[in-house]
């Protein structure tokens, strides 16, 4: 079993009589890719803060890479909360030199790594007033691994982008965990992007964590695949009473023309579709309709994401 990067127990924090995030629970193991999915004011923004300490947290613990006193890891998190701010009159590179001075951390030498695992080495000395939206995040994302971190923490990274940069931001991500194995947290409210990107998520609603696992494994607790099943109208009634006759096979309705809907259980459309042949029903089609991430979100929580 992979050990953990991030750990967080009963974290909870409160203004005044509102409580923004309610006890979180979650786990990021080493080399995750992890979703940290909600609603606008679910309270990713809330939680991610306390995880750094960038605010104080009213009750729960943090651990990082096993240390329970998360400052004593602050070399090995690189984050990027909400929208990175720089200086447009300044060059890309004289906007980290300027912020490792400030932090009193990295060098030249890894400022200039960053640039270049971000793509943005050919531009580095050009003035940020010309970066598109996307180069600037990923400028974002260099400044964050200007230390050289195992863990990043990406808050809503692509944030406004069309999706030309929401891809390269994506496939930015992507790259880094594989070719660098880096650990990454990252939020958002977009279920697509999560999609494609995560190994993992957990699904905040209102402060509460709703669920975590990966993507699969979540589907499969909320409702396997759904099959989609044609035939041929003549076999339709002996395709009904096959399907009610099934273990692990259950009829949920009707599609158009002869089109019927099953749910399976522990059961795969291969093996549905033998065991049909065995009986002498001849089937047109079966098509697996696996449900999406966004058909979880919706299960689970009470809000659309925008």
């Amino acid at each position: 079993m992979a050990s953990d990067a991030l750990v967080t127990r009963g974290l909870t924090r409160r203004f005044g009589s509102r409580v923004a995030v309610s006890a979180l629970d979650l786990r990021v193991r080493q080399g995750d890719v992890y979703g940290f999915l909600g609603p606008n004011g679910a309270g990713k923004t809330t939680a991610i803060r306390c995880i750094l300490g960038l605010i104080r947290r009213d009750a729960g613990e943090v651990e990082i890479f096993g240390d329970r006193h998360p400052v004593r890891q602050r070399a090995a998190v690189g984050a990027m909360v909400e929208t990175p701010a720089f200086h447009g009159w300044m060059t890309a590179r004289a906007n980290l030199e300027r912020a490792c001075a400030f932090a009193g951390a990295g060098d030249a030498a890894s400022i200039a790594e960053a640039l270049e695992r971000v793509g943005l080495q050919g531009r580095a000395d050009e003035r940020v007033s010309t970066y598109s939206l996307g180069m600037r995040q990923r400028l974002g994302i260099a400044r964050a691994l200007v230390g050289r971190p195992r863990l990043l923490v990406l808050d809503e990274p692509t944030n406004g982008l069309d999706p030309r940069g929401m891809r390269e931001v994506r496939e930015l991500l992507a790259e880094l965990a594989r070719r660098d194995g880096l650990t990454i947290f990252v939020s958002s409210h977009l279920l697509g992007e999560v999609e494609q990107l995560c190994t993992r998520v957990g699904i905040l609603e209102r402060g509460r964590m709703v669920a975590e696992g990966s993507v699969e494994e979540l589907l499969r607790g909320t409702g396997v695949a759904v099959t989609e099943v044609d035939l041929e109208s003549p076999d339709r009634d002996r395709l009904v009473a096959a399907l009610d006759a099934l273990v692990g096979v259950e009829r949920i309705g009707d599609g158009e023309g002869d089109r019927l809907r099953v749910r399976l259980d522990g059961v795969s459309p291969g093996e549905l579709n033998q065991r049909l042949v065995q009986q002498g029903i001849t089937v047109s089609a079966l098509v697996p309709m696996q449900k999406s991430l966004e058909d979880l979100f919706l299960t689970l929580t009470t809000e659309e994401l925008t």
